[in-house]
């Protein structure tokens, strides 16, 4: 059931993809031949939507599109034979949905666990023999007023507390009941190394999101996850990170770690935290992203391949040859084929181990 479960999901995102190219041909008017539910052989013609066929096919994993004159220019209203924007915004279209579906998913995530509220300051931990210690402040509770004055951030915070070292210093905190306590702190002159002059550790405590405040943080993370990615091969030159913490996985790795996120939501499933219930939901988000980016790569036979033939084109005016362009991408995509029989071995042989 899990793998069936996989494979459906799985789909889902790879049907964005397909989708994405497909909606952009169609605002370009490039003419689609076929839109197909899974992989061929064909089981049924479905549907047609103007000149597109809507087909069913047998092997139940994810779409694809048929664009007319796809490698033959000389096909009227086909891809070859579209403005070089339009086959442009079809290339980049799949990976744009993959990248909206990431964003959408991640803002789900941050509405579900909130987010950061940057004019609260929290208590995240106490130093042992610190003055915040001594003052009776303790993890959880929030710093609402220091000296009558109210705290709205914790670098406003820190200076105040700074501007009073060995002063004492009187902190109203709210507790996570809702009540008020005053204390009263001296702030240290000389901390110890790695200490703060108060002795605690300050955060900004999470509250509800809605979809607005969370689609930020939704991108932010997203793009986090997109300089991960580009920034692998040079942190794999200096040895910041291991071969097998950057190695690629294929559907069968993909598998893996999806398997592995179920199992941990479904332990934690009667957890009141809502992070322990959020792995799956975390793990689909970032497939899509590295789905959207790793199609984006200059690789022949990829939507970014495909795209790097279009820039001769769009700087020097001079289209790369029909018969050229079929030729690296068909070179490009048996080598991608061989590199995926190679990453599938591997991800059999020595399966992914999620941290």
């Amino acid at each position: 059931m899990m793998i069936i479960e996989f494979i459906l999901i799985f789909g889902v995102l790879l049907f964005i993809h397909e989708f994405g190219h497909f909606i952009f041909a169609k605002l370009f008017k490039i003419n689609v031949e076929e839109f197909g539910f899974g992989f061929p052989p064909r089981l049924l013609k479905i549907g047609q939507f103007r000149e597109t066929e809507i087909t069913l096919n047998w092997i139940p994993f994810g779409a694809f599109v048929r664009l007319s004159g796809e490698n033959d220019p000389e096909v009227k209203g086909g891809f070859g034979d579209s403005s070089v924007l339009a086959r442009f915004m079809t290339l980049i279209g799949g990976p744009l949905f993959n990248l909206i579906l990431g964003i959408t998913l991640f803002a789900t995530i941050f509405m579900r666990v909130g987010i950061p509220d940057l004019n609260s300051v929290q208590v995240y931990d106490v130093n042992n023999e610190s003055p915040a210690q001594m003052a009776g402040i303790n993890p959880g509770e929030l710093i609402i007023k220091v000296n009558g004055v109210e705290i709205t951030s914790t670098e406003q915070l820190s200076l105040v507390v700074e501007q009073n070292r060995g002063i004492p210093v009187t902190i109203t905190l709210l507790t996570p009941e809702g009540t008020e306590n005053t204390v009263t702190a001296t702030p240290r002159e000389e901390p110890p190394p790695g200490e703060g002059y108060l002795g605690v550790t300050l955060v900004n405590p999470y509250k509800d999101a809605t979809i607005f405040e969370a689609l930020p943080y939704a991108f932010r993370a997203t793009g986090n996850y997109a300089v991960q990615l580009l920034a692998l091969p040079g942190q794999l030159i200096k040895g910041s990170i291991s071969a097998e913490e950057a190695r690629p996985v294929g559907p069968v790795g993909i598998y893996n770690i999806y398997s592995q996120a179920r199992e941990r939501d479904e332990i934690n499933a009667e957890s009141a935290n809502p992070e322990d219930q959020l792995n799956t939901l975390l793990i689909l988000a970032i497939i899509s992203v590295a789905l959207g980016f790793t199609n984006l790569l200059p690789i022949p036979a990829l939507d970014g391949g495909r795209l790097i033939l279009l820039l001769p084109e769009i700087f020097l005016r001079k289209k790369v040859p029909a018969k050229v362009e079929n030729i690296i991408n068909m070179v490009g995509f048996a080598a991608l084929l061989a590199l995926m029989v190679i990453i599938t071995t591997m991800d059999i042989l020595n399966p992914v181990v999620m941290p």
